[in-house]
């Protein structure tokens, strides 16, 4: 069986899906493709903290689905900037994650992935996946990955 390591930048997703379609990402059903007739190495969602109701309930949703939660607390900047940035917690995770799956499955549109993505393939060996919002995902990631699966309809939640 296909061994799979999942990493979702949870921010990242969430903020491409709202701009691009109005909509929230259907975690469930991409659980259910990523993780199909494969064993789960490790799965993880990055996310911030702020320590809203709401957002924790989202956090049990995805421990319900299998996920680990990791958190960072959530900065805002006197500028009126914000910062929660897991690019190099995403990074550690996935590389310690390389010598025990097959595949690693990333959840982002993030471009600076894309030199991950190639060192996975490239010195472990491991081939990638890269879910990610269509015109929201970096050009350099997708050509990186040995596989691109958009973010649309049936990843969707639709109200």
């Amino acid at each position: 069986m296909t061994r799979v390591t999942i990493l979702v930048d949870a921010q990242n997703v969430y903020y491409t899906t709202k701009q691009a379609f109005g909509c929230s990402f259907d975690y469930n059903r991409f659980w259910e493709i990523a993780t199909s007739n494969r064993e789960v190495v490790k799965a993880v969602a990055y996310s911030c903290e702020r320590g809203d109701s709401k957002q924790h309930q989202f956090q049990n949703i995805l421990r319900a689905i299998g996920f680990e939660v990791k958190l960072k607390p959530y900065i805002q900047r006197s500028d009126g900037s914000s910062k929660c940035d897991w690019d190099v917690g995403i990074t550690i995770d996935a590389l310690e994650s390389a010598k025990d799956s097959d595949v690693v499955v990333l959840v982002s549109g993030d471009g600076d992935f894309d030199l991950l993505v190639k060192k996975l393939e490239n010195d472990y060996g491991v081939k990638t996946e890269v879910y990610g919002v269509p015109g929201l995902t970096a050009a350099s990631l997708i050509q990186a990955t040995s596989k691109y699966v958009p973010i649309e309809n049936s990843l969707l939640l639709r109200k």
